[in-house]
């Protein structure tokens, strides 16, 4: 934990992609306070042509790039502050990197209980490496 999936009305870039994950990755871990070798980040780009806002008007038709990100982290490990914070530096990293963005771009920072899908990786992280070794972990 953490898992960051992030969906931009963009066409698909190496060079977007990398600067999105590097932007991620620097507040994941410096605001947050997470672990970057277990921060797990995946970049989807989306044809403006198919992601609709406002009952049918496609992104294609106008002059703004969107955004959706989804981070998971687990329960209890950050304060409002610290998730606010990270909010606003991400959208002001989001909007520096595609330029002005659609009102309906969201960030979604959800919680999950330590025990609530994470217990085959905690409990790994725990185990030797022989035991990683059998699961294919290294």
């Amino acid at each position: 934990m953490p898992y960051l999936n992030v969906r931009i009305s963009t066409p698909k870039s190496v060079k977007t992609a990398d600067k999105i994950t590097t932007i991620l990755l620097e507040h994941t871990t410096r605001i947050l306070g997470k672990k970057p070798d277990v921060t797990s980040i995946s970049v989807d780009f989306v044809d403006p042509d198919y992601w609709s806002i406002g009952g049918g008007r496609s992104v294609s038709s106008s002059n703004f790039a969107t955004f959706y990100l989804n981070i998971k982290i687990t329960e209890g490990t950050n304060t409002k502050e610290q998730k606010a914070e990270y909010i606003q530096a991400v959208f002001h990293d989001m909007t520096q990197l595609l330029g002005k963005l659609n009102p309906a771009s969201y960030i979604s920072l959800t919680t999950q209980r330590a025990t609530h899908g994470g217990d085959l990786t905690e409990s790994l992280r725990s185990t030797d490496n022989l035991k990683r070794k059998q699961f294919k972990l290294l």
